[in-house]
C-alpha cells in the first residue's frame, strides 16, 4: 500500500504517526505545493490531507488511487463526485474533535467577555502595582449565567457546547439549517428569533448552500447590542466585512474568531484592518487542534486505511 501524506504539518510534530504510516510505504510531505499534488499521488494508492484542494485537476492522473483520507471531519475541499465517478473512496474523522471545539468555544468567549488580554497586560506593564488600587474595572464583564446562548449547528459540537453552557447557567436556543427539524434536549427557534434572543451567538455548522453567508448585515442587524458572536465552524459561514463593521462600530459586542473564508487571511482581509481590534480574539483555526484531538484524529485515519486493505467500510463519506 503506497500512501502520499500531504499536508503533515498541518497535524503538528508532538503526536504519532505511527497508525498512517504503519499502513504501508507512505511519503510524508510536510506541506506540498498545489502544483506538485498531481505528481505525488501519480503511483499513490492512498492520499491522506486536511486542507488540500483535490480534483479532476489533480487526481486524474492518480489511476492507483483507491482511497482519500482526512484528517478532518469537514469534506468541502474533495470534488466527491468526481471521486464517485473514479471509484475513489473518501473517508473522514467524525467526531474527533467536538471536546476540544468545545473547549476552545468557551476560551474564545471567555477571554472575550472578560477581556482577558487588557487585564492581563494591566498587571504586566506594571500599572496594577502603579494604581494604588487592590481593584480595577475599566473593563466591566458580566456572567454566562442566566444569558441565551443561541446554536447555530446543533451536530456534535454543537450539543456538547450546548451541555456546558447549560451547566453555566444558560439558557440555550438553537435553529435548524439544513431545514429538518430534530428533537433536541434545548429550545428551537427560527434563525431570526435566534439572532433576536441571543446574547451570545456560536457557529458549530459545516459550510454548504443554506450556510455560506448566513451571518450577515442583516441578520447582525437582529441582535443585541451587547452580543458576542463565535465561530468555530467554517470562515465563509460569516460575512467577514459585515461582521467587522458592526464589530468596530458598536453594533454588537464583540466577537470570537477561529475560521477565515481564505486561510490563513490576506492582508486585505476585513478581520486584518480593524479600528478595534480589542474588540475581538481571533486564534489561527485551532478550536480542532488539541493534543488529544490530533492523536484521536490520525489514530482513526489509520483505522480507515486498515479498513481499506481489509476491504470493508469505515467512516465512508460516500
Amino acid at each position: 500500500m503506497k500512501i502520499a501524506l500531504l499536508d503533515a504539518m498541518t497535524l503538528g510534530d508532538d503526536i504519532s504517526l505511527v497508525p498512517i504510516t504503519g499502513q504501508g510505504e507512505c511519503i510524508i510531505y510536510e506541506n506540498i505545493d498545489d502544483k506538485d499534488i498531481a505528481k505525488a499521488l501519480s503511483n499513490a494508492d492512498v492520499c491522506v490531507t486536511n486542507k488540500k484542494l483535490l480534483g479532476e485537476h489533480n487526481l486524474k492522473d492518480a489511476k492507483n488511487l483507491k482511497l482519500i483520507c482526512l484528517t478532518a471531519t469537514g469534506y468541502n475541499n474533495v470534488d466527491v463526485e468526481y471521486c464517485k465517478k473514479r471509484g475513489i473512496k473518501v473517508r473522514n474523522v467524525p467526531g474527533y474533535c467536538k471536546e476540544s471545539v468545545c473547549q476552545h468555544t468557551f476560551a474564545l468567549l471567555l477571554s472575550l467577555m472578560e477581556s482577558m488580554s487588557y487585564y492581563d497586560n494591566f498587571v504586566k506593564d506594571g500599572s496594577y502595582t502603579k494604581s494604588g488600587l487592590a481593584n480595577h474595572l475599566a473593563m466591566p464583564f458580566d456572567e454566562i449565567c442566566s444569558k441565551t446562548w443561541g446554536i447555530i449547528g446543533m451536530g456534535g459540537i454543537g450539543r456538547e457546547v450546548a451541555k456546558v453552557a447549560t451547566a453555566f447557567g444558560a439558557h440555550v436556543l438553537y435553529a435548524p439549517i439544513s431545514g429538518k427539524s430534530r428533537k433536541e434536549d434545548y429550545e428551537e427557534v427560527a434563525l431570526d428569533a435566534l439572532f433576536e434572543q441571543s446574547d451570545i451567538i456560536s457557529i458549530h455548522s459545516p459550510l454548504n448552500d443554506k450556510t455560506e453567508n448566513l451571518v450577515n448585515m442583516d441578520k447582525i442587524k437582529l441582535m443585541k447590542k451587547n452580543a458576542v458572536i463565535i465561530n468555530v465552524g467554517r470562515g465563509a459561514i460569516v460575512n467577514s466585512r459585515d461582521l467587522a463593521l458592526a464589530v468596530d462600530s458598536g453594533m454588537i459586542r464583540g466577537a470570537g474568531i477561529d475560521v477565515y473564508p481564505t486561510e490563513p487571511p490576506r492582508e486585505n482581509d476585513p478581520f486584518m484592518n480593524l479600528k478595534h481590534p480589542e474588540r475581538f480574539v481571533f486564534t489561527p483555526h485551532i478550536a480542532w487542534a488539541s493534543l488529544t484531538a490530533r492523536q484521536r484524529c490520525v489514530d482513526v485515519v489509520g483505522e480507515n486505511i486498515l479498513a481499506l486493505i481489509e476491504n470493508r467500510g469505515c467512516n465512508d463519506v460516500w
